[in-house]
């Protein structure tokens, strides 16, 4: 079994800083990719970053410039600094991984639960 556990959203003043982690456990041969998406209410859920095992990275536009996404592969944990927050940031933040499994080598890709960042002064 496989779970991702995220932490470190919470409310911010705009123009602050929150920085976000996503930690991955369970039967994990290899992380092939780990990232941030969220979700606004009324809005499609959207992409906020991406980093793979290669240590390529990809931002979404509304974001880029504002955030840096880092990982680190011996603990399996992505991190997502945030700068310069604005209230159009307000969003259930989700992690996402994928993932080959140790002994079947299955692929899997793994939703966390979601964290909340609220941006309102």
């Amino acid at each position: 079994q496989v779970q991702l556990v995220e932490s470190g959203g919470g409310l911010v003043q705009p123009g602050g800083s929150l920085r976000l982690s996503c930690a991955a456990s369970g039967n994990i041969l290899d992380n092939v990719a780990m990232g941030w998406y969220r979700q606004a209410p009324g809005k499609q859920r959207e992409l906020v970053a991406y980093t793979t095992s290669g240590s390529s990275t990809n931002y979404g536009d509304s974001v880029k410039g504002r955030v840096t996404i880092s990982r680190d592969n011996a603990k399996n944990t992505v991190y997502l600094q945030m700068n310069s927050l604005k209230p159009d940031d307000t969003a259930v933040y989700y992690c996402r991984a994928e993932l080959v499994l140790t002994g079947t080598y299955r692929y899997l890709e793994v939703w966390g639960p979601g964290t909340l960042v609220t941006v309102s002064s």
